[in-house]
């Protein structure tokens, strides 16, 4: 992986360095460091930034300046003392002081100095865990900020896992700028926010979730950089792309060697250091290069040999080739959504446009696991997608909700307000106990009605942009024609909208419902999921669909599911135990708002 795994450069421009002693001597890191502050057992610090539209670089440390060693290619680096806890930034030739683009920890928010860390000084209770197959997953989403923190989410740790939660993702942590944001704006991709808490915290609250046999799953986004307190545009200019763009401005620049450094050894920072057991990739649509992303996963799966590492993309071409063994395990599935959303809501604007036949497409998805197989997506006025039905059924993360699909509505409607709460139910037994990894988003366990909203602390100045720019993209909806409707919208950077979107625990009884999903799952579903293979869908009618697959242990599951509006009349397999099913299920009729889940 060009440097990635090779600093010996490094070590002859700094004699007395021994990569290979460690302050900790029993714990080893497989990657080695090439960007940011590396502590030294000495009390020293390396310091080495890629700052190539800089013919010089200068270290800010304790208030004094030291002129830092330029390298070849545009590498400046230095070696003083600066124990843990040292704050410093860099100083460009025009006297910027910037932050370490590798930041672990920042000393406030992205505009100030970072910090020295010591990646040892937490002392890991469950150092044996080597995580759970992948077969295993049920996720639950959430956002650490509406949790309080990670010491908070720590707490709720034990009732995730009483829930039947085996792994619980959270959305992107790296430092934004201000107090509250989705994550999605981030611009230090190695810094946990300072308002969630410190490194060590994040790593108690992943060996906690160790000690309970729970995963952990992180959210990161290595297709941009928020709008605010990116300072690589500045000193680094060539890590992006000058004759591409993106929704969210330069396309950064795969093509070069840096870059993906930078990226790769930002992914197994989050798996070696954090011991996080799996990570999801936003947007991978949006990187340019997809050879990127064939080396980043090679990097990582040779990194983690004897770990169960899991690799998750969030990717609108459908790639099904990028999910073949030894790349990426899954794809969270939007098609699947996408049909039972249609089902559920009837709403066919923006891109439920594509899924407005949502009954034949979800069969197509039960079977298949993509709607869209290379088939044009009218909405996209292009062909999307490729052949899927070769993947295994683990390939598809399905979910009803999560934060994409709630809180990019105006509104941040969730389900429970915009569905019948019968046909939300069915489709929730129906996808718990389907053959894909299903995932829940924070407050779903509850039938939660607080809404989810698109909440920023910007300045005063990009917080307007924001929010004008949040108003205008919906104006292409019906509703929304009118002014009036787009002005109440609520303003992202609003702290009321923020608050609005921690979620009530408005029906407990519905989590006991859930856990008990959850505990058939277990007991019947997950053995069976290796191997598993589909034998078809059929439509039984407008909003009904029936789906079998035959199970690695050789027995054969079969869901009924009836989101339309009349009985559908049909015969269910009289030699199956029945797993689960609705009031009004007969062996020869299914309701509306009725679920049937047998295996035999």
């Amino acid at each position: 992986m060009s440097d990635i795994l090779s600093q010996q450069s490094v070590l002859k421009t700094h004699p007395g360095l021994d990569r290979d002693t460690h302050p900790d001597s029993s714990r080893t890191f497989r990657y080695q460091l090439l960007f940011g502050a590396e502590l030294q057992p000495d009390s020293r610090t390396l310091f080495r930034i890629w700052a190539p539209s800089c013919s010089t670089m200068q270290l800010r440390l304790d208030g004094e300046t030291t002129p830092m060693l330029a390298e070849a290619g545009g590498w400046h680096s230095t070696v003083t003392f600066a124990p843990a806890g040292s704050a410093y930034s860099y100083v460009m030739p025009d006297g910027t002081n910037v932050p370490d683009p590798a930041s672990r920890m920042q000393h406030d928010d992205v505009h100030g100095p970072s910090v020295v860390i010591d990646p040892t000084s937490y002392r890991w209770l469950h150092s044996a865990w080597t995580g759970r197959p992948w077969h295993e997953a049920v996720i639950y989403e959430l956002h650490v900020g509406l949790e309080g923190g990670f010491n908070v989410v720590r707490e709720r740790l034990p009732e995730l896992a009483a829930l039947g939660v085996t792994a619980i993702e959270l959305m992107p942590l790296s430092d934004v700028p201000g107090k509250r944001n989705w994550g999605y704006d981030g611009v230090l991709p190695f810094a946990p926010d300072r308002m969630l808490g410190t490194p060590d915290e994040l790593k108690a609250l992943i060996d906690a979730a160790h000690g309970l046999n729970l995963m952990v799953m992180l959210d990161v986004v290595y297709n941009h950089f928020g709008p605010d307190g990116s300072y690589i545009h500045a000193f680094a200019k060539p890590f992006f792309r000058d004759d591409v763009t993106t929704p969210w401005g330069a396309s950064i620049d795969f093509r070069r060697h840096e870059v993906r450094d930078y990226f790769i050894q930002n992914a197994m920072y989050w798996i070696e250091e954090f011991r996080i057991d799996g990570l999801r990739f936003d947007a991978a649509h949006a990187i340019t290069e997809e050879d990127f992303l064939h080396a980043m996963a090679g990097a990582i799966r040779d990194a983690t040999l004897g770990r169960h590492v899991h690799l998750v993309l969030e990717h609108e071409g459908n790639r099904a080739a990028l999910l073949a063994p030894g790349l990426y395990d899954a794809q969270w599935a939007d098609d699947l959504h996408h049909c039972l959303h249609v089902l559920l809501t009837g709403e066919h604007e923006g891109y439920y446009q594509d899924f407005q036949d949502a009954t034949h497409l979800l069969a197509r998805c039960l079977s298949h696991g993509f709607a869209y197989e290379g088939q044009i997506a009218p909405h996209m006025g292009q062909p999307r997608g490729e052949p899927s039905a070769h993947l295994p059924t683990t390939a598809f993360v399905v979910c009803l909700q999560n934060h994409d699909q709630i809180g990019n509505r105006a509104f941040g409607e969730r389900l429970t307000t915009l569905s019948d709460l019968a046909a939300l139910r069915a489709a929730t037994a129906f996808l718990l106990l389907s053959p894909f990894v299903p995932m829940l988003f924070m407050g779903e366990e509850w039938a939660s009605t607080s809404p989810f909203q698109f909440f920023t602390s910007h300045n005063e100045e990009l917080a307007g942009l924001v929010d004008a720019g949040r108003r205008n993209e919906f104006k292409a909806f019906t509703v929304f024609q009118d002014e009036a409707m787009r002005d109440k919208i609520p303003a992202p950077n609003a702290q009321s909208t923020f608050d609005n979107s921690r979620p009530e625990r408005t029906d407990p009884a519905h989590a006991t419902w859930i856990s008990e999903l959850l505990r058939l799952r277990r007991d019947f579903i997950m053995p069976g999921l290796p191997g598993c293979r589909s034998l078809g869908a059929t439509v039984l009618a407008e909003g009904a669909v029936r789906a079998d697959w035959a199970m690695g242990t050789g027995s054969v599951l079969t869901l009924l599911l009836n989101l339309g509006s009349t009985v559908v009349h049909t015969t269910l397999p009289s030699d199956e135990k029945v797993l689960f099913v609705t009031a009004g299920v007969t062996a020869d009729r299914l309701p509306p708002n009725g679920v049937a889940v047998l295996l035999g």
